[in-house]
C-alpha cells in the first residue's frame, strides 16, 4: 500500500471454529483470524482494510470466491499476499478461477513468511511444511495438469 500498488487491502475470512461459536453463542465480541488481522493492519497504517464477506475453508475455496468478489466490485487487478509455500499452489488455482473475468490477478508472496523456499528442509518446521504444501501441488497439478 506504500509504494502505491493498492489503495486499499481486504482479507479472507475462516468460518467460525468452536470457540468462535461459543462467543458468538454467549453474545460475546470475538475477533477471528480475519477481524485481528485488520486490526493489524490498521496499527501498520492501512486505512481501508475489508474482510471478504464469504468465508472459505482452503485453497479451491479462495478460487471459488474470488472471481465473484471481483466481478462484483469491478476490479481490473488484484494483488494476492500469501505465504510462501503456499504462492505457487495459490496461482495455479486462481489462473483457472479467473479464466473468463476481467479482472487480472498477481499472486505475491510474503516477505513476512517463515517459510523459506532456499532453505525449508533445515528445520523440521521447514521440513514439515515443505512436504505437504509439495503434495497439495502435485495433487492439484495431477488432477489440473494444463493450468
Amino acid at each position: 500500500m506504500r509504494d502505491g500498488v493498492a489503495p486499499r487491502v481486504a482479507v479472507f475470512g475462516d468460518p467460525l471454529d468452536t470457540v468462535g461459536r461459543e462467543f458468538v453463542r454467549r453474545g460475546l465480541p470475538y475477533e477471528d483470524g480475519a477481524a485481528v488481522l485488520i486490526r493489524q493492519l490498521g496499527t501498520l497504517g492501512v486505512k481501508v482494510a475489508e474482510r471478504i464477506s464469504t468465508d472459505v475453508v482452503g485453497t479451491e475455496s479462495e478460487g471459488d470466491v474470488l472471481p465473484r468478489w471481483c466481478d462484483e466490485h469491478r476490479f481490473q487487478s488484484v494483488v494476492i499476499v500469501t505465504s510462501s509455500d503456499h504462492s505457487r499452489r495459490l496461482g495455479r488455482v486462481l489462473r483457472r478461477s479467473m479464466r473468463g473475468h476481467r479482472t487480472k490477478v498477481v499472486v505475491s508472496p510474503s516477505r513476512y513468511s517463515d517459510f523459506s523456499p532456499d532453505r525449508w528442509w533445515r528445520t523440521r518446521q521447514g521440513l514439515r511444511t515443505g512436504i505437504v504444501e509439495s503434495q497439495k501441488l502435485l495433487l492439484d497439478i495431477l488432477l489440473h495438469p494444463i493450468s
